[in-house]
């Protein structure tokens, strides 16, 4: 899914079944030839190799509490071809599994791909992610990549993120205490201040115990501009992947550290949503497709393994490298529903990891399920934090009569897209708030559902504000602004063309009245019929000009939409989350808000 970027949020706010590479110690396995080199045939002298557990997950986004809705599950293929649905996440859930994973291992290593923070549910983001800092190192995180997200709210408060001090504006949350900052390490190996030349955070991180060394190299994708607020990342450049890791991984080998690791922020897109799919048949990497495909294939053979993040997606693949050595690639979904166990054959002689062609058992991901105890250290710490938000969390906004998805719709048009839609262009549609004729919302920044079910005690059907808030967390401003029809259709056109969305393409959700067809059986930007395209049953002149209403993000050509940068007479208006709860404050117990029609877009398959 898209990214998406976070606003300012300073007085709006309170006034990971393991995956193994296993060989096991003291077994004859191929020995491991220098740093990236093919396995070759010869035996390991028995006992000449340790294995390293590295427990990883990616794109937690302060995910606290069990998500709710479809976000809160994951997809298990069954053996008859079916899927079944599992709920899954919550970080007291999530530290149980990982705790558990580790007992029996000598070394254990946990890594993380980045999107820790950012796109929070309100427990985590009323209080800028500091509670979930806090939880990440309740987990004994070692070791992250930033990835977009890290950069939300700009490059001054990542570092606070990471080496603590109290917020700049609100200051310290709880009474006697100062933020204390991350005990794990942030990488951002491809990330440098325009100023100094400098990577605006450490490249690399070395793992040690005892004799065994294993180095990470932190990335996040190059596109993150694109993804993020042009404040968020203002005086940083974002340098391409693939020549980052090479250039850091053969700086490792030079100090001797023949094993490593790349955390990477970009990931792929696997031909199943089960988190259980075999992406390796018919043949190994066959399953997976997108960005990250490239990169794993590109990468110097002299990285072992890589653990990826950013599309929300769960995969365990095996995608040779150059020199066509087994490589594992591994995504664990998102918000901490899933975790990745990897076994790192650690060769004691040429300090590198044994990769070898056939890998036994197969890697599989674990689902971190809620029949697991919950950890008490993690029900404590939501504890705490709940009380400090729950004058404002518990507030009632208004009704549903069923559960309204978003985030976990996999349909190009989300019901909830919808209301999101609605709301902003209800809050801009007056004259002197702009005189919006139609709205436009960014699929990535609808960050949850709006689940019918109680998560309190606010009763079922309630929508409260920390729900509402998980929604849509950004603070983005709306932007009523002027487009010719001509750039409307061109910005349709974007959603499914061009280098960021053409092989991913982002669904803009539209409001009510605005209709066309999405044809995809055809390539790229025919796949806009444009003939379709209309405005309350009228077809848009291209000629003419209309008042459009979007966030901020879109209106700086956020997510590919280059196009609606170039809009003119902008009108900013109310915060995006403002509108969203205005709209819900219409209805009432009696006349809750049933779930949108969802029937705007045509899909044609």
């Amino acid at each position: 899914m898209s990214a998406k970027p976070q606003r300012h949020r300073t007085a709006r706010r309170l006034t990971f079944g393991a995956l193994a590479l296993t060989a096991g110690a003291g077994a004859l396995v191929a020995a491991a030839l220098p740093a990236g080199a093919a396995s070759g045939g010869v035996p390991v002298a028995k006992g000449r190799t340790v294995d390293v557990q590295m427990l990883s997950f990616n794109d937690f986004h302060g995910t606290l509490e069990p998500p709710q809705g479809s976000s809160g599950t994951v997809a298990e293929l069954q053996a008859d071809g079916t899927t079944k649905s599992i709920p899954a996440g919550g970080v007291e859930y999530l530290a149980s599994g990982l705790r558990e994973a580790r007992k029996g291992h000598e070394y254990s290593v946990t890594a993380a791909a980045g999107d820790m923070i950012g796109g929070s549910p309100m427990l985590s983001g009323l209080f800028h992610d500091e509670p979930t800092v806090e939880a990440l190192n309740k987990l004994n995180l070692d070791v992250t990549s930033v990835g977009n997200h890290e950069f939300d709210e700009g490059k001054n408060e990542l570092r606070r993120m990471a080496y603590g001090g109290c917020h700049p504006v609100e200051g310290c949350f709880e009474y006697g205490k100062t933020y204390s900052g991350a005990d794990f390490k942030y990488l951002a190996a491809n990330v440098t201040d325009e100023k100094t030349k400098r990577p605006l955070m450490s490249p690399t991180f070395v793992w040690k115990k005892g004799d065994v060394k294993i180095g990470f190299i932190g990335v996040t994708l190059e596109g993150t501009p694109d993804v993020v607020t042009a404040d968020g990342v203002k005086g940083l450049k974002f340098g391409d992947e693939v020549e980052t890791i090479n250039k850091y991984a053969a700086e490792l080998d030079k100090q001797g550290v023949k094993s490593i690791v790349a955390l990477i922020h970009e990931g792929g897109l696997p031909a199943s949503g089960a988190y259980n799919y075999d992406c390796n048949v018919p043949g190994a990497g066959a399953g997976i497709s997108g960005a990250i495909v490239d990169i794993a294939k590109n990468v110097s053979p002299k990285v072992d393994a890589l653990v990826t993040g950013h599309t929300h997606q769960a995969y365990s693949c095996n995608i040779p490298d150059p020199a066509g050595n087994p490589r594992t690639v591994t995504s664990a979904a998102s918000y901490g529903r899933l975790f990745t166990d990897t076994t790192l054959t650690y060769d004691k002689a040429t300090k590198d990891i044994v990769r070898t062609p056939v890998q036994s058992p197969k890697p599989v991901n674990k689902v971190v399920t809620r029949s697991l105890p919950k950890a008490p250290d993690m029900t404590e710490l939501i504890d705490r934090w709940k009380k400090l938000a729950a004058p404002v969390a518990n507030r009632p906004m208004g009704y549903i009569s069923a559960d309204i998805a978003g985030r976990g719709s996999e349909a190009p048009e989300k019901p909830l897209g919808d209301l999101i839609a609605d709301a902003q262009l209800d809050a801009t549609s007056a004259a002197d708030k702009g005189g919006a004729q139609l709205a436009v919302m960014n699929p990535g920044g609808i960050r949850a559902d709006l689940a019918y079910k109680a998560a309190g005690d606010e009763g079922d059907g309630v929508v409260t504000y920390g729900e509402s808030y998980t929604v849509q967390p950004f603070n983005n401003l709306l932007n009523v602004v002027d487009l010719t029809g001509a750039q409307l259709i061109t910005a349709l056109q974007q959603q499914v063309s061009g280098p960021v969305n053409g092989p991913n393409p982002k669904i803009l959700q539209v409001s009510k009245g605005f209709t066309y067809t999405l044809d995809m059986t055809k390539p790229g930007a025919d796949r806009i019929v444009v003939d379709s395209v209309k405005l309350n049953g009228a077809a848009i002149d291209p000629a003419k000009t209309y008042r459009v209403v979007m966030n901020e993000f879109l209106a700086g050509g956020g997510d590919g939409f280059t196009v609606l940068r170039d809009h003119k007479n902008k009108l900013v208006g109310v915060p995006d989350l403002e509108a969203f709860n205005n709209l819900l404050a219409k209805s009432t117990a009696a006349a809750p808000i049933a779930p949108p029609a969802a029937n705007r877009i045509t899909v044609v398959k």
